[in-house]
Parts: structure tokens; sequence; C-alpha cells
């Protein structure tokens, strides 16, 4: 059977390229600029080719069999936590994306951001972002997904736009959302409790619902902790200390109506990847791999549509 290729963009600390390795796509390369970054990813897949380079620097005729280009590129131009300059923030990096798609012609697009992407504001960078893919051939459909829909215990949504040729796009669906959500409570309940702390049960049962965002935080601004004032509060009604991360679970002898902070293990299960991925660096860049990453389950529920787009349409050609 057929292997679909993947070109990653800004792949940072690899949860999207996780998620399209989980649905079958083999990666080309992934390209990821900074240096502790890249090295979690060539840590926890040593044969993928894995670039460390700026994207506005990369060569895309050398890619022009790939099948699918995808990415996050950087997000703080767009993001309400941010000044929200789009194409006036040096930060965007969508030319350079719709740059390499240029040189490479790639079968297919997926490229995700933050849900401020789809605020009016944006309406006319938006727009012009559609009209230089259709140029290129491409049908274009976009729209804000919820991580919590499809099996990650926190409320994260994120602009997804999807391109293809409209041999394909025939055959594109969006996943359909799961009907149960994971609580926090269900999702990190072990973690918590590893070290016989017996307030774990407790949260088990009573922290039922979703996470809020987890946030990383730039490179300049944001340590390790769980965002802005709000998000701390609606950690604390789940019973999580938000005013930072933990370097271990708490101990057994941790009192019971003290409220723990989660360790870095945690957050990265919030955001859907699995125990044995490791990154590396300090925990504060650890962190930001995760709060910056695309959740793996929502990515491998896009690239199995994907993929199947393709396989139906090559199926129609035989």
């Amino acid at each position: 059977m057929k292997k679909y290729t993947t070109l990653e963009l800004c792949a940072g600390g690899g949860g999207q390229a996780l998620g399209l390795e989980q649905a079958g796509f083999e990666h080309l390369a992934c390209v990821e600029y900074e240096s502790e970054f890249c090295k979690t990813l060539y840590y926890n897949r040593p044969k993928w080719n894995v670039i460390c380079q700026d994207i506005r620097e990369l060569d895309g005729h050398k890619f022009t069999k790939c099948d699918l280009l995808a990415g996050g590129v950087p997000c703080p131009p767009f993001s309400i936590a941010g000044k929200q300059l789009g194409e006036n923030d040096d930060r965007d990096m969508f030319p350079s994306a719709l740059k390499l798609i240029e040189e490479i012609h790639p079968r297919g697009i997926m490229l995700e951001n933050v849900k401020g992407l789809m605020s009016k504001k944006f309406n006319d960078y938006r727009d012009s972002i559609v009209n230089k893919l259709q140029e290129h051939g491409y049908q274009v459909v976009y729209r804000v997904l919820e991580a919590s829909d499809y099996g990650v215990p926190q409320l994260r949504p994120r602009f997804v736009l999807i391109a293809l040729h409209e041999r394909d796009m025939n055959h594109f669906a969006w996943p359909t959302p799961k009907t149960e959500k994971i609580s926090v409570g269900e999702a990190i309940h072990d973690l918590l409790g590893e070290n016989g702390w017996s307030g774990a049960k407790v949260i088990h049962t009573t922290a039922t619902t979703i996470a809020p965002t987890i946030v990383g935080g730039s490179k300049k601004h944001g340590g390790p902790d769980l965002g802005p004032t709000r998000a701390k509060e609606q950690w604390r009604k789940i019973g999580i200390d938000g005013m930072g991360i933990a370097n271990s679970a708490p101990e057994a002898d941790f009192p019971v109506d003290k409220m723990p902070r989660l360790t870095v293990r945690m957050a990265a299960r919030i955001q859907g990847f699995p125990d044995n991925w490791q990154f590396c660096g300090s925990k504060t860049t650890q962190y930001r791999q995760i709060g910056n990453a695309f959740p793996p389950p929502v990515a491998y529920a896009l690239g199995t549509q994907i993929k199947l787009a393709f396989r139906k349409a090559d199926n129609d050609k035989e």
C-alpha cells in the first residue's frame, strides 16, 4: 500500500509530526529553528530527517515529492495574548510558508494556528492566503477545531486550514468529534499519585472537567506556569496550583487539602503526548515545547482524513 509523505514546518516539540506519523505519513523532513526543540525530535525519532533551520531560509525545491506540507506557523501575530499585528508582525511566517508551497507544489496542505486568525480583524489577511492558494490550483477549507473533541483533556481551540486539489477535496471530510470527553482527573490522577499521595484519588473524582488551554509562552516571555490569571483561576477550581510547574509528583506526606502543581509529564499528557515522548532542555524549555504544540491526537485525526482522501482519489484513477 502506498505511503504518503509529509514535510513538517515549524515542527516544535513534535506534536503535529507525531500525530501525522501515527496517521501513516512518512516524514521527508521536520524543520525547526530552536536547537533544544530539534534535540527533542532527534531524541525521540533518530531516523527522522530533522533540519534545524529557519523556514525562511529553506529551499523548497528539494522536497518536490511531498504529498502533504504541514505546519504550525508561529501564532503571536494573531494571538489574543499579543498585539495582534498580523501581517505587520515580523514573526508572521505565512509568507514563507506560501513561498515554500509555490516551490514544492505539494499535493495537499495543512496549516494550523490560533483561533484568533478566524476573527473579523483578520478577514482580509485570511482571504489573501486563501486566494493565493487558489491561484495555485487548491481548493481551501478552514475551521476552528476543539482539541477536547478528539480525546485531548483540554480546552484548546485551533484554526486549521486544509488545501487540496479538487480530486482530493471531493473525498475530504473533517474528522468526526468523539462523544465522550476525557477529564483532567481521568488523565493525570495516576501521575499525581505515583509517589503515594492519597489526594490523587480525590482529584480523580472531583476534577471532572477538561483543562483550560495550556500555554507555553514565547522564548522571551512566559515561564513554566499555567497561563494568565483567568486560566490559573480555572486550574484552582480543578484543584491544581497553576503558579508553576513541579519537578516531581507530590510526595506521600503532601497535605491532602493542598493543591499540587503539574509536572512536565502531566502537562504533556494533558496536551495529548504519549508518556514515552521525551522533551529536551530545561524545565521551562520543555514546558514551552508542550504548551506550543499541536496536540498529537488532533493531528492524527486530521492526517487520517487527508490520507483517506488521497487514497480514495488514487483508487478513482485505477
